[in-house]
């Protein structure tokens, strides 16, 4: 018989072993939340119970740990990221496979993904440096832990969008749920995974990375689709709208004629091999946003 809600999450631990930690993040958020709230609501109605006593029937309610785990495995099978999903695998050729990367959609999903990056890390960086200079100074006021203390709560929630905006356009699970937070633990104790815990400070560290990854994502990928639509629009540019390649002073270049069409297919292959490289570079950062923002 479980005594205690912590031998139970042990318990659910164990069993969801193996599987994907941001699942076995949701499954521990839910149980304990669940098994708390039911645990104080019994204790309002026959005040002093003993958790040994009260837990049993909240757990036959609730479902033992090997039915918690059975759960979710099968919900994980049905939820799984919709660009985590894997086509249907056919004997194609080379060249099929080459230009079906537009068929993919978690190629257009990275590269929405590494377009936006440079974005999210100007915010990411901006609210990093900022909160911190600003808890720092304000600490010797009475005012700079409850500062401080909110700025860290604030890195929790932003690193939970970042990894439902990384699940949503690179189909890497991560977590869905929020830790759950005692409320019947000592100021001290409650603070000390958010102050002391590995999870606040790896989420700080991938929010500072992501200023540079942003950069590079964002210019990288912006100069070789300008590339390869001006290498695919070079019939219209030049035959048509007379347009020259170059413009040396007074001196204009153009492209000749017979170098139109090899120059457009190029710009279509620079094309397909730019969104084969956002596809890669989408399953390399995802990769790194498991490692930084999901806790083992």
């Amino acid at each position: 018989m479980i005594k205690s809600i912590e031998e139970y999450l042990n318990l659910l631990r164990e069993e969801l072993a193996g599987t994907d930690r941001a699942t076995i993040h949701d499954a521990l958020s839910d149980a304990e939340e669940h098994l708390r709230t039911a645990l104080d609501t019994a204790r309002e109605v026959q005040a002093g119970v003993p958790e040994a006593e009260a837990l049993p029937p909240i757990v036959e309610e609730y479902g033992s740990p090997e039915e918690v785990a059975a759960a979710y495995r099968e919900i994980e099978t049905r939820l799984r990221p919709t660009l985590a999903r894997p086509s249907r695998v056919r004997e194609r050729s080379l060249l099929a496979r080459f230009f079906g990367v537009y068929a993919d959609p978690r190629a257009w999903g990275a590269l929405l993904y590494m377009l936006f990056s440079a974005l999210t890390g100007t915010l990411y960086f901006c609210w990093i440096v900022t909160g911190l200079s600003f808890s720092v100074s304000v600490m010797i006021l009475i005012i700079g832990v409850p500062v401080a203390v909110l700025f860290l709560l604030s890195i929790r929630g932003i690193a939970l969008v970042e990894g439902r905006l990384v699940e949503a356009l690179l189909g890497v699970r991560m977590p869905r749920r929020a830790a759950f937070s005692r409320r019947d633990l000592g100021w001290w104790e409650r603070l000390k995974p958010l102050l002391l815990g590995k999870r606040t400070w790896l989420a700080i560290a991938y929010m500072l990375l992501q200023l540079p990854l942003g950069i590079l994502y964002f210019t990288g990928f912006v100069v070789l689709i300008s590339l390869a639509l001006s290498f695919i629009a070079t019939p219209v540019l030049g035959p048509i709208l007379h347009m020259p390649v170059v413009y040396a002073g007074a001196t204009r270049y153009y492209l000749p004629d017979w170098l139109t069409p090899p120059i457009a297919l190029g710009g279509v292959v620079l094309m397909t091999a730019t969104m084969h490289l956002a596809r890669f570079a989408g399953r390399v950062h995802g990769k790194l946003a498991r490692a930084l923002l999901v806790s083992d």
